[in-house]
């Protein structure tokens, strides 16, 4: 007699298990715990086979035949439902092993070896705000230009074209790695060469002016912020490093006594990439060394030279253009963090007649020697030294509102 609604609800469990038969070998499974499960036997290639339906109530009386009359018409048609089932949940898994997302994170765990942890964050950031909410959950076998693009262009929408591209070309290294280990076929944003407007080449804001970048170290002076945000301020103008190579300084490389910061490869854009493995020597004139002294007791029991409010990081990224603005400059407009970098670059050049190559170097731009070297740590070693202190001596002669003369360029 074919089971009813009733007659579920009213059975009782027993010591063992009782089984209530439907028809056309459905039946209902009531266990001693009282939990109640649909099976289905059938016989395929002279074998019994049994398939697990779903539990009762999840799966109610109609939705239990009617999961049996599917299964029923596969065996008519050729095909082992059981086997049949195994083979979606194994493509299902299969999807979800090379979705986007799971790709794009195997990549990144590949690459971030070879990244600063600024880059690393920048990159799994961008993919999860971004990327992953369109695309990450889909094949990505299957994913086509059309596609990405649209995903793309949702970022572009918001006015961030220069994030639009870098997303689009971390999606084609994501492809790419998938080719390479057999999860793809092929790399689609390559069909999608110019479907995004060109960027439009932007400099940091920088003071280039010396009797403005007076005002700036004066300003600095009268800073009311911390002692870790003032110091890495007046040390961003002595040292000029990218802003994400000093505030992760690390007292282990400093070495007061001989005035010198040895960055390590690893830290320094692009070096890892490029196969230099040396550090970045940094020459500290005596006023960058007489900063660091007096920041030691503050933060030299820890790691970090500019420990952030957990002493076990470095102060965020975003410390050193808040305080600038708290200044009262414009970081899009008049300076940031990184003007720094141009600030020197320009001045010693133009001001102080620095040859190029000793600033380049110094700046760790990776300028080949004769010999192809990428990067010789030592070379110009005396003169970026000489140049280190020099430029310290003129930076105080600005910030007391000397008269400078400039040098003659060497074009002079």
């Amino acid at each position: 007699m074919p089971i009813t609604d009733t007659s579920i609800k009213s059975a009782k469990p027993t010591e063992k298990p009782v089984k209530m038969t439907d028809g056309d070998g459905l039946y209902l499974l009531i266990h001693p715990n009282g939990g109640k499960w649909w099976r289905f036997d059938y016989r395929f290639d002279g074998k019994r086979k049994t398939l697990s339906m779903g539990v009762y109530p999840d799966v109610s009386l109609r939705d239990a035949r009617d999961r049996r009359d599917a299964a029923r018409k596969q065996i008519a048609n050729g095909i082992d439902p059981g086997e049949h089932r195994k083979a979606n949940k194994s493509a299902r898994a299969d999807a979800v092993a090379n979705s986007f997302e799971a790709v794009a994170r195997e990549w990144y765990s590949k690459m971030l070896p070879t990244w600063t942890p600024d880059h690393a964050d920048k990159i799994i950031k961008r993919f999860e705000r971004d990327v992953f909410p369109w695309i990450g959950g889909k094949p990505i076998a299957n994913l086509n230009a059309p596609e990405v693009l649209t995903t793309i262009r949702r970022i572009e929408a918001r006015g961030r074209l220069e994030t639009a591209h870098r997303a689009l070309q971390s999606c084609g290294q994501v492809f790419r790695y998938a080719v390479a280990t057999g999860r793809a076929e092929r790399d689609p944003t390559g069909d999608l060469r110019g479907a995004l407007p060109p960027t439009r080449e932007k400099h940091m804001a920088a003071l280039t002016d010396p009797a403005e970048v007076g005002a700036l170290l004066r300003a600095v002076d009268a800073f009311r912020g911390t002692l870790i945000v003032q110091s890495a301020l007046k040390l961003s103008a002595l040292v000029f490093v990218r802003p994400g190579e000093l505030r992760q300084a690390a007292w282990s490389e400093i070495d007061l006594e001989k005035g010198e910061w040895n960055i390590p490869a690893s830290r320094m854009k692009g070096w890892t990439r490029k196969g230099i493995t040396t550090p970045h020597l940094v020459p500290l004139a005596p006023q960058a060394v007489t900063i660091l002294r007096e920041l030691q007791p503050l933060s030299g029991r820890g790691a970090h030279v500019f420990a952030g409010r957990d002493t076990k990081k470095p102060m965020s990224n975003a410390a050193v253009n808040a305080a600038l603005r708290r200044m009262g400059y414009d970081t899009k407009t008049e300076m940031t963090g990184h003007g720094f970098r141009a600030m020197a670059r320009t001045i010693l050049h133009e001001e102080l007649g620095v040859d190029r190559d000793v600033i380049e170097h110094q700046l760790a731009h990776a300028v080949p020697d004769a010999l192809g070297t990428a990067y010789n740590r030592t070379k110009f070693i005396k003169e970026r030294r000489a140049m280190m202190g020099r430029w310290a001596d003129y930076l105080d002669k600005l910030k007391a509102g000397a008269d400078v003369v400039a040098m003659p360029t060497r074009a002079a």
